[in-house]
């Protein structure tokens, strides 16, 4: 009841200011027609309306209007909704919303916390997101990050976890080497795919804790999360890692064979790199 009340009292307010935009314009015109257009949307009685006219939102860059109707999206009562708006805030690239993303890490379900991670992770508030996607890999909280910690126990809910699909509300690419396809496929198989998607996006964590959490992710029982993590491994960039993923040249998944295969070519470039340019010192 309280989200419902944050929500139509943020809806009215922004309406308001959308009018008063417009009010020595031409109601007729285009741009008065295409707001007309997104606010009907965003405050329609059909959830699949108000999902894709806040999505719609992040197109828009430094505009106050969108930014607050995008943000009234974090307080509506239908999670696809708050992960559309935490999506769309990510996308336009609204730093003012930080706070109001953070706060979204609290939601009480797993889509809304990921899309605000992503969101942050876009805003450059990394350490935060790092630390979601750590969780949700491992299903382990970091130390020191205590923002996400009420939520561990959602986020090892295989429930909750199920009705986190590829598309459903956090608008996440899928990851380097593995393309729509084996999403649709691991989407039948595994009703988890989320995990996939944290080790990928720990790619460019610099934590030590997270090459160890992305190394014992190669021994995970399902191939595409086998496969995220030595990719992510292989960005790192961290060639001491490479016999930690010799093993997986032998995998019983030919795609996790052929992403080892390329991640210690990756790697052994790295290596050679290194070697270069210590010897010239």
């Amino acid at each position: 009841m309280k989200r419902l009340f944050q929500f139509v009292s943020g809806c009215v307010l922004i309406g308001a200011g959308v009018l008063a935009c417009f009010a020595q314009e031409d109601i007729e015109s285009p741009k008065h027609k295409a707001w007309d257009l997104l606010q009907t949307a965003a405050f329609s009685k059909q959830t699949a309306e108000r999902t894709n006219g806040i999505r719609a939102l992040g197109l828009l860059h430094d505009n106050t209007h969108a930014r607050e109707l995008a943000e009234s999206g974090l307080n509506d009562p239908n999670p696809e909704v708050r992960a559309a708006g935490a999506t769309a805030l990510g996308q336009m690239h609204a730093t003012e919303s930080i706070p109001k993303l953070e706060q979204s890490l609290a939601d009480k379900k797993v889509a809304v916390v990921m899309a605000a991670a992503h969101a942050l992770r876009q805003l450059k508030d990394e350490k935060i997101a790092y630390a979601v996607y750590y969780d949700l890999l491992t299903g382990e909280r970091k130390s020191g990050d205590g923002l996400i910690e009420k939520q561990m126990d959602r986020l090892k809910d295989p429930k909750e976890l199920a009705k986190l699909g590829v598309s459903e509300g956090v608008g996440f690419i899928p990851f380097a080497g593995i393309g729509w396809d084996a999403w649709r496929t691991m989407h039948k198989e595994d009703p988890n795919p989320v995990r996939a998607v944290a080790a990928s996006y720990l790619a460019n964590d610099p934590d030590p804790a997270t090459s160890k959490a992305l190394v014992k992710a190669t021994d995970d029982k399902n191939w595409i999360v086998r496969a995220a993590a030595i990719e992510a491994i292989a960005l790192r960039g961290d060639a001491s890692l490479m016999p930690k993923i010799e093993p997986k040249l032998t995998d019983k998944n030919p795609k996790v064979r052929y992403s080892a295969a390329a991640a210690i070519i990756r790697l052994s470039g790295n290596q050679h790199a290194k070697t270069a340019k210590n010897d010239k010192k």
